[in-house]
C-alpha cells in the first residue's frame, strides 16, 4: 500500500478509479511490463524501429514507433514486422493464414489478458473505464485506420481470425463500431506456452501411438496423401493397423496427432458441429493432423452418420484427416473425396515385433520378463487387433505376469486380448469363455483333423487370404466358415469351444430367438447386426441348429415362401463376405443349402462314439477327483449303453449327484440308475439286452 500511495500524485482522490487522466495513462505508458509472449521480442538496437514496454502502439506486428500517447504518429512506409521464425506467434501466423494487419489486430485484442494496464489504457480509449476490451472501432484506430475502412472485415464472419476463433466479436447488438473484441482462454494460453487442448475436448479425444513396425512404402503415401490437397484420406483397415499407420504418417510428416474418439462423438451428435470447430482450431494451434474411428463407433444410422462426418469433414478442410476403419467410404459423407488406401494385414515377423515393442513398453525397465516374443505372438495370431488394443492387451498381460513374479506366457496373452473385446454381441448371443482343450476331446481321427485344420486356417487366414490373395471365389471376404455336423451330443458344440480355446478367443453362441422374426425383413437386419458385430470382435460365432436359418430355399408358393428365399439369399451373400470365423452346426446335414455348403471351408462330421470312445468318454467324464467304489465296471457300461458324449456326460453328472448324497464313493447301481434316468429322458426302452444283470436296478430308478 506504502509503495502504490509512493508513486499515486494523488493518493486521497475521492474519485479515484472511476475516470482516468491523460497524465493517468502517460504514467501507465511509462510503467515498466509489456506482453512478454514466449519467442516473440526481438532485442531492441539500432534499426528496430520500436523499445519494449512503451504501450499498446510499440507491440510486435503494429510496426510503429513508441508513442507518449493513445494517437498514432504519421511515419514514412515500411515493411509489416513478422515474428522470429519458428515461435509461436510465427507459428499462428502460417496455420491460420494471417496477414500482419490480422496478427495487429489480435495483439490488440489479447492485450489485456496479458497484461491490466492495457484494461486501463482501454477503458480511458474508449472514454468508459468500465469497457476494458477493445471494440472493434478502437482495435482499427490502434492499427492506424478508419472505421470506414474495408479492413474493418477482417473482423467479420468469415475472416480467419473469426471464422478460425482467434477472435470473438462480442455485444453483437451494438453498431459494428462498438463491438467488443475478445480472445478465448485457449489461445491466450497457447501464447503463454500451455499446450494443453480446449477444456470442451474433454472426454472427446483419446490416445493415439503410431505403429513402430509399419512399413516405410505405406507411411509415405500416407503422409504425401495427407498433406496434400484437402487433407483427405481414408484408410481401410484389412486386418491391418489403420490407427497407428495414421498416427506414423503424421509423425512423418513432423505433424502431431489428436484423435478424438468416435464412440464418444455417437453420444453427443448435436454437439458435434461446435467440437469440430474447436477441433479444428485446436489442431492449427498444434500443428497436428486428425485421426479418426472406427468409423463404425460412430453413429449407426446412415443419415446420422453421415451428418456427424460432413460437420467434422466440413470443419477440418484443408487439414490432415485420416479417418479409418473396415468399412468403405460413401460419397454422401463429405463433398470431397477421400484417397482410399488399404490396410493390410502385418506379416507374422511385422506382428511379433509390434508385440515385442508393446510389451517392452509395458514391462519398463522393472517389469517381468518378456520371453520369446514370436511364440507369444503366435498364440494370438488369429486375433486382429488395432494399436489401442494391443497397447492395452499388452499391458495387462504384463501386469498379471507380474502379480506372480513370472515371466509373461501365451495364456497371459490370450486372457488379455480377449478382455479387449467390446460387449457389443453380447445382447445378441450368448458369450463362453472357453475352459476345454483338445485333450478333453474324444472323436474319430478324421473328425480331430478337420477341427485342426479349422485352427490352422483361422490362425494363417490374413496371410493366406490377404498377403498371398488366395481366395477361393470371386468376391469372398477373409472370414473362415465350418460346418460340425452329427447328431444330437456328439461333440459339436464341445468342439467349437476348443477351437476358440486354442486360437486364444471367446465362443459367441447365437440365440435363434433373438435372430428370427416374424416381420419381414427383420431376421435379416438382426443377422446383419451379429455379423457385424462378429467382426469387430475376436471371438468364433457358433450358430447352433444351423438350419433353422440356412435351410433349403423352397419352390415360391406363396407371399412366405418367397420371403424365406430372399433371406437365405441374403444369408448367402453375407457369408461369403463374412471376414470373421463362424462355426455352424446341424443334426440334418442334408437340411442345408447346397450353396450354402460349397461355400463351406470346412467340414467335419460327428458320428457317434463306438465303444472304445464312449469308454474314454465314461472315464473322462467322471473326472479324477470323484471318488470310485471296485464295483464300477466303466467297461460293461460302455459296451452295453449306445449313448453320445453329451448323454454320457448327463449320465455322470447324475451319478455324481447321488454319490454325494449317499456319502460313499460311487458305485455301479448309482451309474446304472443314472443310466436308466437318461434313457426315459430320451424316450427309450430299459431293455434286458443292454442293462443285463441290472435291469431289476435300472426298473427301479
Amino acid at each position: 500500500m506504502a509503495a502504490r500511495r509512493a508513486l499515486d500524485p494523488d493518493p486521497d482522490d475521492p474519485y479515484r478509479g472511476q475516470y482516468l487522466t491523460p497524465e493517468a495513462a502517460e504514467r501507465i505508458l511509462d510503467e515498466p511490463g509489456g506482453l512478454d509472449l514466449p519467442g516473440t521480442w526481438r532485442e531492441p538496437g539500432p534499426g528496430t524501429g520500436w523499445e519494449s514496454g512503451s504501450g499498446p502502439e510499440s507491440e510486435p506486428g503494429s510496426g510503429r514507433e513508441p508513442e507518449p500517447g493513445p494517437g498514432p504518429k504519421a511515419e514514412p512506409e515500411r515493411e509489416p514486422w513478422r515474428p522470429p521464425a519458428g515461435s509461436l506467434l510465427d507459428g499462428l501466423v502460417r496455420r491460420f493464414g494471417l496477414t500482419p494487419l490480422d496478427l495487429d489486430l489480435l495483439l490488440v485484442a489479447v492485450a489485456p489478458d496479458l497484461d491490466a494496464r492495457f484494461e486501463r489504457l482501454y477503458g480511458y480509449l474508449n472514454d468508459d473505464l468500465t469497457r476494458r476490451r477493445p471494440t472493434l472501432g478502437l482495435a482499427l484506430e490502434l492499427c492506424g485506420l478508419g472505421g470506414a475502412s474495408p479492413a474493418r472485415f477482417r473482423l467479420a464472419p468469415g475472416a480467419p481470425l473469426v471464422d478460425h476463433g482467434l477472435v470473438e466479436v462480442t455485444e453483437p447488438e451494438r453498431p459494428p463500431l462498438s463491438r467488443v473484441l475478445a480472445v478465448p482462454d485457449r489461445i491466450t494460453a497457447h501464447l503463454l506456452g500451455d499446450d494443453r487442448p480446449d477444456a470442451r475436448l474433454a472426454g472427446v479425444l483419446d490416445e493415439v501411438r503410431e505403429d513402430p513396425t509399419a512399413d516405410p512404402a505405406d507411411v509415405r503415401r500416407a503422409a504425401s496423401a495427407a498433406t496434400a490437397g484437402v487433407g483427405l484420406v481414408h484408410l481401410r483397415g484389412r486386418g491391418g493397423d489403420a490407427e497407428g499407420l495414421a498416427a506414423a504418417a503424421l509423425a512423418a510428416a513432423g505433424l502431431g496427432a489428436l484423435a478424438p474418439d468416435a464412440a464418444a462423438l455417437a453420444r453427443r451428435p448435436a454437439d458435434v458441429p461446435a467440437l469440430a470447430r474447436v477441433l479444428a482450431r485446436e489442431a492449427r494451434l498444434t500443428g497436428s493432423g486428425v485421426v479418426l474411428g472406427p468409423l463404425t463407433d460412430l453413429p449407426g444410422e446412415p443419415a446420422e452418420r453421415a451428418r456427424v462426418l460432413a460437420s467434422l469433414c466440413a470443419a477440418l478442410r484443408g487439414l490432415p484427416l485420416l479417418t479409418h476403419g473396415t468399412v468403405g467410404w460413401d460419397p454422401a459423407w463429405a463433398a470431397d473425396t477421400p484417397v482410399v488406401l488399404d490396410v493390410e494385414a502385418p506379416t507374422p515377423e511385422r506382428q511379433a515385433a509390434r508385440w515385442r515393442h508393446a510389451l517392452d513398453r509395458a514391462a519398463g525397465d522393472g517389469g517381468p520378463a518378456i520371453g520369446d516374443t514370436g511364440e507369444l505372438a503366435r498364440a494370438v495370431a488369429a486375433h486382429r487387433l488395432d494399436s489401442g488394443q494391443l497397447r492395452r492387451a499388452a499391458d495387462a498381460a504384463v501386469r498379471t505376469a507380474a502379480l506372480d513374479g513370472r515371466a509373461v506366457e501365451p495364456d497371459d496373452l490370450r486372457a488379455a486380448v480377449r478382455a479387449q473385446n467390446g460387449a457389443g454381441l453380447d445382447r445378441l448371443a450368448r458369450r463362453v469363455e472357453p475352459g476345454v482343450g483338445w485333450d478333453d476331446l474324444v472323436l474319430p481321427p478324421t473328425t480331430h483333423r478337420r477341427l485342426r485344420e479349422l485352427a490352422l486356417r483361422a490362425r494363417h487366414r490374413e496371410r493366406v487370404l490377404g498377403q498371398w490373395g488366395m481366395r477361393p471365389g470371386g468376391g469372398r471376404g477373409r472370414g473362415v466358415v465350418a460346418l460340425f455336423a452329427g447328431e444330437s451330443g456328439t461333440g459339436k458344440t464341445m468342439s467349437a469351444e476348443v477351437v476358440a480355446a486354442d486360437l486364444g478367443m471367446d465362443l459367441y453362441v447365437v440365440d435363434l430367438s433373438t435372430v428370427v422374426d416374424k416381420y419381414i425383413g427383420e431376421t435379416e437386419k438382426n443377422l446383419e447386426r451379429i455379423f457385424t458385430g462378429a467382426s469387430a470382435v475376436n471371438a468364433v460365432l457358433l450358430f447352433d441348429e444351423a438350419d433353422a436359418i440356412f435351410g433349403k430355399r423352397s419352390e415360391v408358393k406363396d407371399a412366405h415362401d418367397r420371403h424365406a428365399n430372399i433371406e437365405s439369399a441374403y444369408l448367402l451373400q453375407r457369408m461369403e463376405s463374412f471376414d470373421g470365423i463362424a462355426v455352424l452346426t446341424t443334426n440334418l446335414r442334408a437340411n442345408l443349402d447346397e450353396a450354402f455348403t460349397r461355400r463351406l471351408d470346412v467340414v467335419a462330421d460327428f458320428p457317434v462314439p463306438n465303444a472304445e470312445q464312449r469308454l474314454a468318454l465314461w472315464d473322462r467324464c467322471l473326472g479324477t477327483r470323484l471318488p470310485r467304489d471296485d464295483d464300477l465296471d466303466l467297461a460293461f457300461c460302455a459296451d452295453r449303453f449306445e449313448l453320445a458324449g453329451g448323454s454320457i456326460r448327463a449320465c455322470a453328472v447324475t451319478a455324481a449327484y447321488l454319490a454325494a448324497e449317499s456319502g460313499e464313493p460311487l458305485t455301479m447301481g448309482q451309474v446304472v440308475t443314472a443310466v436308466a434316468q437318461e434313457y426315459r429322458k430320451l424316450g427309450r426302452l430299459v431293455l434286458e439286452s443292454e442293462f443285463g444283470p441290472y435291469l431289476a436296478q435300472a426298473a427301479g430308478a
